[in-house]
């Protein structure tokens, strides 16, 4: 019995981890229905372990269930940027001014390692530089010690800012526009708010760099529209 259930967890994720890589990378498309039984057919299993991988997905953030419809990829509008963004600058600056206390020598060596590799990426592998900006921040909050923010933001960023960027195609695969010298002088005000210890200037830096990305993104996307 217990190696059945054991069976039927990993099942469960394995479904869930495909699915949602799908998502992310942009084989699932915003908007696109995922009906349970072609889901089932294509990864060759039952529909119980689809059914709760998409439950899973849902508490992510990446699908939503639509009354008497089914399920679907989350799309998202230009409009809902801001919200998306004032909702991660909160909880980043939050946690940045928690990490600007607690964090390590090592931890601000990382940090400034990491935005020399992040300008020395060509501006043709983006995803590379998206992985290294992730790590950047993935840092700063788990610098923070405080378990709630660090499971919410965890949270966050397994679907955004990736999935969100990856809804509109003049940013999925290429960097804002004039944002490389701006993107790397708001890092540094970061680094150098942790390396103080200043909390207030920590959480004001992290703040700043998300809002700001954020009207970078919607005047870029308004461009293209």
């Amino acid at each position: 019995m217990f190696e059945e259930l054991a069976s039927h967890r990993q099942l469960r994720k394995l479904v869930a981890d495909q699915l949602r890589n799908a998502i992310l990378e942009g084989r699932l498309k915003p908007g696109e229905w995922l009906r349970q039984e072609k889901l089932a057919q294509e990864l060759n299993v039952s529909q119980m372990p689809v059914r709760e991988a998409l439950k899973e997905l849902a508490a992510e953030g990446l699908i939503e269930h639509v009354p008497y419809r089914g399920a679907r990829v989350v799309p998202f509008a230009t409009e809902d940027i801001a919200d998306l963004y004032e909702h991660r600058a909160f909880l980043e600056g939050r946690a940045a001014e928690f990490a600007a206390t607690n964090i390590t020598d090592e931890d601000i060596e990382e940090l400034k390692e990491m935005i020399e590799q992040m300008f020395a990426v060509p501006p043709d592998q983006i995803a590379h530089y998206r992985k290294i900006n992730r790590k950047f921040h993935e840092t700063i909050f788990h610098a923070s010690k405080h378990e709630y923010l660090i499971r919410t933001l965890t949270q966050m960023w397994e679907a955004f800012p990736t999935m969100l960027i990856a809804n509109f195609p003049a940013t999925a695969q290429a960097p804002v526009p004039q944002r490389d010298d701006q993107d790397r002088v708001e890092h540094q005000a970061i680094v150098a708010a942790l390396e103080a210890h200043d909390p207030q200037r920590a959480g004001q830096a992290m703040r700043a760099h998300i809002l700001s990305a954020a009207h970078h993104l919607i005047q870029s996307l308004k461009g293209n529209t």
